[in-house]
């Protein structure tokens, strides 16, 4: 079966000599959303780096077929154009004077005509219903406001795969909602990195448990979620 993302064997250590991923083999199907978990310093990140080539470790990562290795050839631009990352903090994200300007960056990068450019960031502004939104600063904007810009910014790029860190981290109640109704609306495949269970449950058909640079468990949300040894034994809580 073709996947969307296979990652086989996958270690890494940082300069400092600290061991984040220990081994880590992981595929996703296309279409399918999942759920990665786990506490504080359990190499989430590190391994959601991996994923369009910000970190390169030891194994295999695939991205629709793409190798990803360190070599600056063909193939990372084509994985970063199918692997739409958004980062917790959407001010690492959001760096131009409009909205606008913002969501086209990734176009215009990708060498799209202007034409074409203005209808990938009405599509993508319209995906997270944000189209009246261009012409506003984006630093103005409310934390929930900004995590749909910084997801926009992705989505103009027509990735396969949206891989998202903590998305919910920071939002309000009624801004959270929104945003679990618009993830569960989007199509893409995803992968995303949270502490927040309760969004878990909702939202992710398959839940991946990493803990210490490994993945501990790994199947159906539910079975997962209501394993209260597994959870407690890695630091997580269901609230």
């Amino acid at each position: 079966m073709h996947h969307t993302l296979e990652i086989e064997n996958l270690h890494f250590s940082y300069p400092d000599g600290h061991v984040a991923l220990k081994g880590v083999t992981l595929s996703i199907a296309p279409c399918e959303k999942v759920a990665l978990i786990g506490p504080n310093g359990a190499g989430k990140s590190t391994l959601l780096l991996h994923l369009n080539g910000i970190l390169h470790g030891r194994g295999e990562v695939k991205v629709c077929g793409l190798q990803l290795n360190g070599s600056k050839n063909g193939t990372l631009g084509k994985v970063r154009a199918a692997v739409g990352l958004v980062f917790q903090d959407p001010d690492d994200q959001l760096f131009s004077p409009t909205v606008f300007e913002d969501v086209a960056f990734g176009p215009l990068h990708m060498g799209k005509s202007e034409d074409e450019t203005r209808q990938r960031v009405a599509r993508a502004l319209e995906a997270v219903n944000m189209g009246a939104y261009t012409d506003r600063v984006s630093h103005h904007l409310s934390m929930g406001e900004k995590k749909r810009i910084a997801i926009a910014t992705v989505l103009s790029m027509d990735p396969e795969i949206l891989v998202l860190d903590e998305p919910s981290a920071g939002l309000d109640p009624r801004a959270r909602r929104g945003l679990i109704k618009l993830l569960r609306e989007l199509p893409q495949t995803m992968l995303v990195s949270t502490h927040d269970l309760r969004l878990v449950q909702e939202l992710f058909p398959r839940t991946v448990v990493m803990d210490q640079g490994l993945i501990v468990a790994d199947g159906p949300t539910d079975a997962i979620l209501n394993d209260a040894k597994l959870l407690e034994a890695h630091g997580l809580e269901l609230v």
